[in-house]
């Protein structure tokens, strides 16, 4: 009688989730009909509701029509394609990894399909419209896989999107030195990189359309495998299925779907990420969505609505003739870094996001060898640096211009090398020093000044004045990467101060605002003409071109100061980096000493991404290079990681300036070609590792053990 009760009384409780399931469903195909529909009557011809219909009906004039058929339907239908992709995607995606952050864009998905395309574009081959979808799924296969293959399944959060955002970087780094490289070759790519839905006409979204139902019917086809596969990897063996050549399939198919969108609009930003966050509490509510079966179709559904809800809201707030310069993917950009810092905020501290450094103290003769080597290294590449060049000098030029006796080309030589010298060796120490200091306080060895969003606070402020003000000199460049540099500090330890500056909290927060600067960064550049794109990318990739020793003045300031707090404090670092509870019990006020360390990196990065451009992953290659030599007390660690840091951008530098002379790439793409390697090393060294942070209550999936059947 029970059993038969219970089995009652469930059956209505089914039929309601399901009429609820179909209501929410039906809900949003009307939305997106809707936001298509106002789509189709947007642009910057008059071309209203009636002309639309017109024109769909075969009743338009032939200019009507020429604009609805060739131009604002294929975009309503990319802007569903796109979306439809992206959402699934993201939702097998998370499934497969069993981790909410996963998407094409923290993957480095959507990174590695741009690369791919970056080099086919610089080699100036023509391939079909089809060809160029393969390339763009190859190098986006590979990037998720070496993602997901260094981070593991299951793995935490602060994990997987550091590793993403870290191979993101260094993926784009290379891009970006093709554009510089080949601007001839690659002219649009830039723009084409951030994503727009418009179309010139329908042959797109008519190919890709059959491969993006292709991958939507092969994840359907693996639902019941990754609704096995939430139990976690035992049980779903245990219910006989292939773990591996499940996992493998679905990151091969959201890859095939992620490229199809790439293909078709470029990398439409954070849909992957958005779609599936908004179908958790849909899932939440109603039990019919919590199957792979139903939850990855509606991911699509939604990720088709946020796509075409952005082009409208774009086109609604941006008169038409700049809205065509707008990307879609600026837009999506933006609303995806207030998600990802709203889930950053729900996330719970577990202790650190990797395996603590293997404890080693080398003795104090070992030391002092290091830092000899060290510092002879250093003049070493000072020396090179002055010397090489477009121009090479001798010793003995450089002997005579001390004396005064230089000639006039030699004297110009070393007027405008020498700054550059000295800048790209003052940041290299400031970025390392402020690294330290970011890993002590986090006490986490992947994290970085610019996982907390300073150097793209930095990039922003510095970016909006290169475009908006073209005869800005480079104190009012300076100025403004100061200032965005603050206001985005300011931003991120004022979402993450709840709990006393937890670095998990920290460290995904500053993720999500770097990504939102990066998105503004993007729209300011776009919207200039090409003089000032070029311009601000050149400064973007760490360029120390045109400093002079006034703009060196501020940042060896600043490392002064720096150096001297951190040296003074040097114990306190020590007691911050260990645990959460030792500090306390000899009466440090945590959260005051790691706010204080924190605005000491800050002051560090925004002085050197001031001097000397964006430059990344020296804040994260020299303190663990230099913890590596001398072992963890920051006595030692703090000289050494600025001998190295310094030693890094000054190689970087000359490398840029020299090989490919006359021609020059920034210091910060010669630092990320270095640093990717080094960071993807770390993270293979660092897979055994204890539980990781994880994302709070309510964002996981709940699996009724009543409805699981295989």
């Amino acid at each position: 009688m029970t059993v038969t009760a219970t089995t009652s009384a469930s059956r209505p409780a089914t039929a309601r989730s399901t009429t609820g399931a179909v209501a929410v469903t039906s809900a949003l195909v009307l939305l997106v009909a809707v936001l298509a529909v106002v789509d189709l009557t947007q642009g910057t011809a008059a071309v209203g509701t009636a002309e639309v219909w017109k024109a769909l009906t075969g009743h338009a004039g032939p200019g009507d029509a020429s604009v609805v058929l060739a131009s604002r339907l294929p975009r309503a239908g990319a802007g569903i394609l796109v979306g439809v992709c992206l959402g699934t995607a993201g939702a097998a995606l998370q499934a497969v990894s069993r981790n909410v952050l996963a998407a094409p864009d923290t993957l480095a998905v959507n990174a590695g399909s741009y690369l791919a395309l970056g080099l086919l574009a610089a080699t100036g081959a023509s391939v079909p419209f089809f060809a160029s979808s393969g390339i763009a799924f190859t190098g986006g296969l590979l990037a998720a896989a070496v993602v997901l293959g260094l981070s593991g399944p299951g793995a935490g959060s602060v994990r997987l999107v550091l590793a993403g955002s870290a191979l993101a970087l260094g993926i784009g780094s290379v891009t970006d030195a093709l554009l510089l490289l080949f601007p001839e070759r690659t002219e649009g790519l830039y723009q084409w990189n951030h994503g727009s839905i418009g179309q010139n006409g329908p042959d797109g979204v008519a190919q890709l359309a059959p491969l993006a139902l292709l991958g939507l019917i092969g994840l359907l086809l693996l639902a019941r495998r990754l609704d096995a596969l939430a139990l976690g990897d035992d049980a779903a063996r245990g219910l006989g299925v292939p773990v591996r050549g499940t996992r493998v399939t679905v990151v091969v198919l959201a890859a095939l779907l992620s490229a199809a969108a790439v293909s078709l609009a470029g990398p439409i930003g954070f849909v992957g990420l958005c779609a599936p966050a908004l179908v958790r509490p849909l899932a939440r509510r109603h039990r019919a969505f919590v199957r792979s079966r139903t939850n990855i179709p509606l991911a699509g559904l939604v990720g088709a609505a946020l796509v075409l809800g952005s082009d409208v809201l774009l086109r609604a707030a941006v008169i038409a003739e700049s809205a065509v310069a707008v990307p879609t993917g600026a837009v999506t950009s933006v609303v995806g870094a207030g998600f990802l810092v709203v889930m950053a905020l729900r996330v719970r501290d577990a202790g650190g996001a990797v395996a603590p450094d293997r404890l080693r103290i080398p003795s104090r003769a070992a030391f002092l060898a290091t830092l000899v080597v060290l510092v002879t290294a250093l003049v070493g590449v000072t020396i090179a640096a002055v010397l090489l060049g477009d121009a090479k000098l001798l010793v003995g030029d450089v002997v005579n211009r001390a004396q005064g006796r230089a000639g006039q080309t030699v004297t110009f030589v070393l007027d405008t090398r020498v700054p550059r010298v000295l800048a790209a060796l003052f940041a290299g120490a400031a970025l390392a020093l402020a690294g330290t200091l970011v890993q002590a306080v986090t006490r986490n060895p992947l994290a970085e000044p610019g996982v907390l969003g300073v150097s793209g606070g930095a990039a922003l402020g510095a970016v909006l004045v290169v475009t908006t003000v073209p005869a800005a000199g480079s104190w009012g460049v300076a100025g403004a990467a100061f200032a965005g540099a603050s206001a985005t500090a300011l931003l991120v330890f004022g979402l993450a101060a709840r709990g006393g500056f937890q670095h998990t909290r920290l460290v995904l927060v500053g993720v999500g605002v770097s990504a939102g600067t990066s998105a503004f960064t993007s729209l300011f550049i776009v919207l200039t003409d090409p003089f000032n794109a070029t311009k601000a990318l050149t400064w973007l990739s760490g360029s120390t071109y045109g400093r002079t020793l006034p703009d060196v003045l501020p940042l060896a300031v600043v490392l002064v100061a720096g150096t001297a707090v951190a040296t003074a404090r040097r114990k306190e670092l020590d007691l911050v980096s260990l645990d959460e509870d030792t500090p306390r019990l000899l009466g440090l006020r945590l959260a005051r000493g790691r706010l204080g360390f924190l605005v000491v990196s800050v002051l560090l990065s925004a002085t050197a991404v001031a001097a000397a451009g964006a430059i990344g992953f020296v804040g994260f290659v020299a303190p663990h290079a230099a913890r590596a030599l001398v072992g963890r007390r920051h006595v030692r660690v703090l000289p050494v990681a600025m001998l190295l840091g310094a030693a890094l951008v000054g190689v970087a530098d000359l490398l840029g300036r020299a090989v490919i002379a006359p021609a020059q790439l920034g210091a910060g793409l010669m630092t990320a070609v270095v640093g990717t390697p080094y960071f993807l090393h770390l993270l293979i060294r660092s897979r055994r590792q204890g539980p990781e942070p994880t994302a709070g209550p309510g964002t996981g999936r709940q699996w009724p053990r009543s409805r699981l059947k295989t």
